[in-house]
């Protein structure tokens, strides 16, 4: 039998994506679809919905985490499973968007893989992608189908919020210049002066701060980003608060990739706390660290689920 009209709304998650996926859910008050997925013998992989989803609204929840290109192939597959089970909608829930770093040429002869990702979702059968935080507003772009971006902006700068901060003695700093744009929306939620950092990137895991735009002296500083990678601009960017005088550091990100060694690095940096959210799973990385605070996004993914799941608007969400 179909889904009634009353429960077409099937949750799956992924892999990467099993416990946010019973976060939201649990926010939803409904249980989370049983899917299967294992490795054959050769490495390919096997998926298998094992739901009825005829007729359903089905919200697809896959991070990108090691292994990316298994985790990304598995959404795929998970996304053409449903359609080919004659779902009504499918909607890819991607906290953080695969390959969003890659969305533009930079170098001659690369692949503008951000694009790629948009296509193989459409070629798959979304209908609709659901995001936080994409690195660039033009990825958006790349698809033809609708794609809603959410923010966890204001979660994240509520939490600095709480700590009791004598935000008259704080500023909003900058990794670089590139990201101001965005560290500006935080200041001006906070109230916050703003400096930047003028830094030189060495290699891909190398980069080096160079300068300080903005005073920081006698003042507590918060560097803000949206993904944190390796970790080495903050630490970079940190020490070179610290020799201008910044008296305690903090940072706060969206998505925490935390690749190569970037717990260590950070657990052992000049940081007094860091802030980030479960867009990539990351607390088995960070088991034993006191330094991280995780924030779940899963009551912003569930009312923005419950509401394309209805006809409301998204963007009202964000609306103060």
């Amino acid at each position: 039998m179909a889904a009634t009209a009353g429960d077409r709304i099937r949750i799956i998650a992924g892999t990467a994506g099993r416990d946010l996926g019973q976060a939201i859910c649990a926010e939803l008050g409904r249980p989370l679809s049983e899917s299967f997925t294992t490795k054959y013998y050769n490495g390919c992989t096997y998926v298998q919905v094992r739901e009825n989803v005829r007729e359903a609204d089905v919200f697809v929840v896959q991070s990108s985490t090691e292994p990316v290109n298994d985790h990304l192939m598995e959404l795929l597959m998970l996304i053409d499973a449903c359609k080919g089970a004659s779902a009504q909608r499918v909607t890819a829930v991607l906290p953080i968007y695969p390959y969003q770093q890659s969305d533009w040429k930079d170098q001659p002869r690369i692949a503008i893989t951000a694009r790629l990702v948009a296509d193989l979702l459409l070629a798959a059968g979304a209908d609709r992608v659901l995001t936080i935080d994409l690195h660039a507003a033009q990825i958006q772009g790349f698809m033809s189908c609708p794609c809603d971006n959410l923010t966890a902006l204001p979660l994240v700068a509520a939490a600095f919020r709480e700590q009791g901060l004598d935000m008259s003695q704080v500023v909003a700093v900058a990794t670089d210049v590139g990201r101001a744009k965005l560290v500006r929306r935080y200041a001006r939620r906070l109230d916050l002066p703003l400096a930047i950092i003028d830094k030189e990137r060495l290699d891909e895991r190398t980069v080096r701060a160079l300068h300080v735009i903005g005073d920081v002296g006698g003042k507590d500083a918060i560097l803000f980003d949206d993904i944190i990678g390796t970790g080495g601009s903050l630490v970079s960017a940190a020490n070179l608060l610290r020799e201008h005088g910044a008296r305690r550091i903090f940072a706060g990100a969206v998505h925490a990739v935390l690749a190569a060694g970037a717990v260590e690095r950070l657990e052992s940096s000049v940081f007094e706390g860091i802030v980030i959210t479960d867009t990539v799973p990351s607390r088995h990385k960070l088991k034993g660290m006191t330094s991280f605070k995780v924030l779940s996004v899963a009551p912003l993914l569930a009312e923005a689920i419950r509401r394309i799941h209805i006809g409301e608007s998204v963007s009202a969400l964000f609306d103060d």
